[in-house]
């Protein structure tokens, strides 16, 4: 029977009214009663735990950087990233221009369209001192914020992902709306595949990057191929089916890698479940497969079972999720069954190894942004004018993973009452740590309150229960050492502003989208 010196439980309502509130640590019981129980099996073991994050893209650095005082800003990312506190450990950010951003749109190598750089001799991320008022592209935001960041955490995984290839890279000529490298065509003076063809080019542009964030001290975990491939909206984007995705990794990205950064992860897909309506294994090869690391999904459509084809047709690969928000005005209800449903939940339990959410921060409208997007939220909200913070769901949803979840752990089974992460009883998904720490994490998707009784796997008729709230969530973490008991600070208050909101709203689980409203 395991002999925990310590045990850490807090509790998180869907609508925010407990905020990872410390509870006493339940008495050891050995009638469950009516409780749903709760079995953590430490014997059966999942995939491993990469960690969770949220994107620093330029928007959110401009809010970091530009309305936080010195002060200000250190203390939000050290409650963010120290290990010690919310312990974030991931951070995705955009290959060049995202949306939302709040510069106008670039690329590191901006060309007339019909000229060429083969030799990407005008490569630059940018002009300036970091930070400073008159630098350009990254630095003016987004690598002061990840120089600041990794002097609190150096051991971040860094996940980068292009909205776009330089526009005369792309058979339209425009940064936006879509359009597509040009396959087939040539650059260079002659017909070698990697030195002459707009691939091998685009190719050697990833490993450029690579190279020139390494200089700085950054140091690049991963790279997606495209940010949502199926997508043509009118910010940076471009199109890629899977399997165009899957080629260029075999044939060009891959071993451009290799001739410099021979670990960097690759990942495809980066796209909602939609993407995935076929079994992976009959569109990308075995050979293709070996040539990437994984494959990571976005939530903004379902539906999300989908997933199994990717999981179900190459099990070696690592699975993540790289993208998903909440709208300002979003029901405890939806916003929990996104995040701590689908995401804290249904996808872990299934095979996902690591979270990174959209937008660690945007203002109280939801700026800025080149598109005049209000209404959406970050992971938190920085009042623009004075750098007052207000922490969202997604927030706690991070933190219950960085605070109680060490890197390195492994998933383990736990029982699980919701098949979907939105509807049914209670859901759990638990871990093990390499020092033999566990942790779990128990989520209630309906709207009442739900009594469980937890037990570990060798411990016997011994439960021990607690209240889930409702759309809330509890967590838990037994140890033999020292736990992170570290509390959230204190919120500031300022009034939300997210009217108008423009484009379309995003859809929650079990819902609809019609016409811009969900239903």
């Amino acid at each position: 029977m395991p002999n925990y010196t310590n045990e850490f439980w807090t509790v998180t309502s869907g609508d925010l009214s407990q905020r990872r509130e410390t509870l006493a640590v339940p008495a050891v019981t050995a009638d469950a009663g009516d409780a749903t129980k709760i079995v953590i099996d430490t014997a059966d073991r999942k995939q491993p735990w990469i960690g969770a994050g949220a994107a620093i893209t330029d928007a959110a650095a401009s809010l970091i950087w530009n309305s936080m005082d010195a002060d200000q800003r250190h203390a939000f990312l050290d409650d963010c990233f120290n290990p010690a506190k919310g312990g974030f450990s991931v951070i995705r950010i955009p290959l060049g221009s995202c949306e939302p951003a709040a510069q106008p749109y670039y690329t590191y190598d901006d060309l007339p369209f019909g000229e060429h750089d083969n030799f990407l001799t005008k490569f630059s991320l940018g002009e300036g001192e970091p930070g400073a008022p008159d630098a350009t592209k990254d630095f003016k935001h987004i690598i002061p914020v990840l120089l600041e960041i990794l002097k609190i955490n150096p051991a971040v995984k860094i996940i980068a992902s292009p909205w776009s290839a330089p526009a005369w890279m792309k058979n339209t000529g425009h940064l936006c709306q879509g359009g597509h490298l040009r396959f087939g065509e040539w650059t260079g003076n002659g017909f070698d595949p990697m030195h002459d063809s707009f691939e091998g080019c685009y190719a050697r542009y990833f490993v450029k990057y690579v190279e020139e964030m390494g200089k700085l001290g950054i140091p690049i975990w991963g790279v997606t191929v495209q940010n949502e491939p199926s997508n043509a909206p009118k910010w940076p984007a471009m199109m890629w089916t899977l399997k165009q995705q899957a080629q260029f990794a075999h044939d060009f990205l891959r071993p451009a890698m290799n001739e410099k950064f021979p670990e960097m992860r690759i990942f495809i897909n980066d796209d909602s479940t939609h993407n995935l309506m076929w079994p992976v294994r009959d569109i990308v090869t075995p050979d293709e497969a070996a040539a990437v690391d994984g494959l990571t999904v976005h939530t903004y459509e379902g539906p999300y079972s989908n997933f199994f084809n990717a999981s179900r047709s190459y099990s070696h690969w690592m699975f993540g999720m790289t993208e998903r928000r909440c709208m300002i005005e979003e029901t405890p209800e939806d916003a929990a069954h996104i995040m701590s449903g689908i995401i804290g939940n249904w996808l872990v339990r299934n095979g996902e190894s690591f979270i990174a959410l959209w937008n660690l921060a945007l203002d109280e409208r939801g700026l800025p942004n080149q598109v005049g997007a209000t209404g959406r939220r970050g992971v938190v909200t920085i009042q623009h004018e004075t750098g007052e913070v207000i922490r969202n769901l997604e927030y706690f949803m991070l933190r219950a993973f960085g605070q109680d979840v060490e890197p390195g752990s492994v998933v383990v089974r736990s029982s699980n009452y919701t098949p979907d992460g939105w509807s049914g009883g209670l859901g759990s998904v638990a871990f093990l740590a390499p020092n033999g720490d566990v942790a779990a994490h128990i989520y209630n998707p309906t709207g009442e309150p739900i009594e469980a009784a937890v037990t570990i796997n060798g411990e016997g008729g011994s439960w021990q229960k607690v209240t889930v709230p409702a759309w809330g969530t509890v967590t838990l973490h037994k140890g033999y050492g020292a736990i992170n008991e570290s509390t959230v600070p204190a919120d500031g208050e300022f009034e939300l502003n997210p009217a108008p909101t423009h484009l379309l709203g995003d859809v929650a689980p079990g819902k609809t989208r019609v016409w811009g409203k969900d239903e």
